[in-house]
């Protein structure tokens, strides 16, 4: 009872694919496997490096606040200070060899702290940067 008009029915001679196209078709498909295999080789070291970034950039991020915060305490206590002392003066030309002195001071306190700032963020970008070159030298080397 089979339907001639149907491509389905049971009386319709199957298909043969010839052994060119069945073999072009196993390398494509073979071709493909190892494509997704090394794609996801890649993919899964690049969440690697994105989890190496991520911590890295934490870190640091963590070392730059606790160095300011570091540095506002030096500032405030600087301040209270100069203002203890400020409170001491007998005289004007006292008061202005007290707040020159303080100025100096703050102002090279602030050059330091810039230095400091600076040097800190440097090395904070370099550890952040260093597993994306890693990653990169790896992804990127050349075959052997």
């Amino acid at each position: 009872m089979a339907n001639p008009t149907d491509p389905f029915s049971a009386s319709v001679i199957p298909f043969e694919v010839p052994e060119q196209m069945r073999a072009f078709a196993e390398k494509g498909v073979s071709q493909a496997r190892d494509s997704y295999a090394k794609f996801k080789d890649v993919a899964e070291t690049h969440n690697g490096t994105i989890e190496a970034v991520f911590a890295s950039a934490s870190k640091g991020a963590s070392e730059y606040s606790a160095k300011l915060m570091e540095m506002m305490k030096a500032n405030s206590t600087a301040t209270l200070d100069f203002a203890q002392e400020l409170l001491g003066v007998k005289s004007p030309s006292e008061a202005m060899e007290l707040w020159t002195a303080h100025a100096k001071k703050q102002f090279e306190t602030f050059t330091a702290y810039s230095k400091e700032l600076t040097e800190l963020t440097q090395k904070v970008a370099t550890e952040t940067v260093e597993p994306i070159k890693a990653s990169a030298s790896k992804l990127f080397k050349p075959a052997a």
